[in-house]
């Protein structure tokens, strides 16, 4: 098929990029190279996608510019769109809330407005975790109310879900939401925790914990996402009849709209996954313990049982397996001599207990 990677430049959308590539498909990619983080970093994934599976179009496209994502969409006609561009990041919400609106809420209205009038037989997009906010039972289920998010970026996902469900009872479009669950492993972003605890490790700096470190996170290996996505391509959604009238459930809908957690199930405690990384960097970590910080969840944990029953696949990479092949791939990506200068001016600083959702 014609696939159409948002975001491929991005830590999941580059491997998706490659697990679609070598699964024969046609994939066109788009993406900004914005400089949220060091751009050099999304370059860097791009060639080793080209490398391991030979080399893609990718337009560099803003999700805001409508014309120029109108114009792609004519030129390519997809048959399936996989939405992942998006302004990631709790904390940085808090900073520059306007980020979020124009690339999570007008950029995804954008690639909506694209898919009506192009049609597309499948919009995956990525939603997150976060939308479950001050949700304090776990597992999280899809049938849970997400009407209390604890962040601007999980009110943008939980939108963005809210957008894809009217534009698919309008126009039929078939979408499905993606509710990511801490993902982590090689090529992640380098304001998330796995690189910013290794590094502070590394470098013998100050590591702080907030919460006491007593958070815990459901961590999702990243070939669980996109082993996720790749057999969700064929399972587009379906004009159902509604099981309940009367009180339809939150992931309950006549449209063609769907919604998956993709998620490890298994959370872990964010003291047991900072002694992880100290096992195999084969260092110890100095460590702060302090308060709660605004805009974090206390714990998540999915359930992913839908998932299953729609792909018969449930994430399955132990967290210490995953670790290892991050730890193997941070160590070897890093000590690059390209790649020194990270350590400092290229790393917006949080070092930081509260783990960040990816997408």
């Amino acid at each position: 098929m014609n696939i159409l990677v948002t975001g491929a430049a991005g830590f999941i959308g580059a491997h998706v990029v490659l697990r679609l590539l070598r699964d024969g498909h046609r994939v066109c990619g788009l993406d900004n190279f914005n400089d949220y983080y060091d751009p050099q970093l999304k370059h860097d994934r791009v060639t080793w996608v080209n490398d391991q599976a030979g080399e893609f179009p990718l337009a560099r496209i803003d999700l805001t510019d409508a014309p120029a994502i109108d114009e792609l969409f004519q030129a390519r006609r997809p048959d399936v769109v996989i939405h992942l561009a998006a302004q990631a990041g709790v904390r940085y919400s808090l900073e520059n809330p306007q980020a979020y609106v124009d690339s999570n809420i007008t950029g995804f209205l954008n690639i909506l407005e694209s898919c009506r009038r192009y049609p597309v037989r499948h919009l995956i997009y990525a939603s997150s975790s976060s939308v479950y906010g001050a949700n304090p039972r776990t597992p999280y289920s899809v049938q849970d109310n997400v009407d209390h998010p604890l962040s601007l970026y999980a009110a943008s996902k939980k939108a963005n879900e809210l957008m894809a469900h009217s534009y698919s009872h309008l126009f039929g479009i078939p979408c499905t939401g993606l509710r990511f669950f801490t993902v982590y492993g090689p090529w992640g972003r380098p304001d998330m925790s796995p690189i910013q605890f290794a590094r502070a490790i590394i470098e013998d700096r100050v590591l702080q914990l907030f919460n006491h470190g007593e958070h815990q996170r459901d961590f999702t290996y990243i070939d669980d996402i996109v082993e996720s996505i790749a057999r969700l391509i064929a399972h587009a959604p379906q004009v159902t009849p509604l099981l309940d009238h009367e009180q339809p459930g939150p992931a309950t809908s006549r449209a063609p709209w769907r919604i998956y957690n993709i998620g490890g199930q298994h959370p872990v405690a964010l003291r047991t996954y900072v002694a992880l990384l100290e096992k195999h960097l084969g260092r110890t970590a100095r460590v702060e313990l302090l308060p709660l910080q605004a805009g974090d969840v206390l714990n998540t944990c999915a359930d992913a049982s839908d998932l299953a029953k729609t792909t018969g696949f449930k994430p399955c990479i132990e967290l210490d397996d995953g670790l290892g092949r991050f730890i193997q791939w941070f160590l070897d990506y890093y000590a690059r001599p390209a790649h020194a200068p990270l350590a400092a001016e290229h790393l917006r600083p949080n070092l930081s207990g509260g783990i960040h959702d990816p997408t």
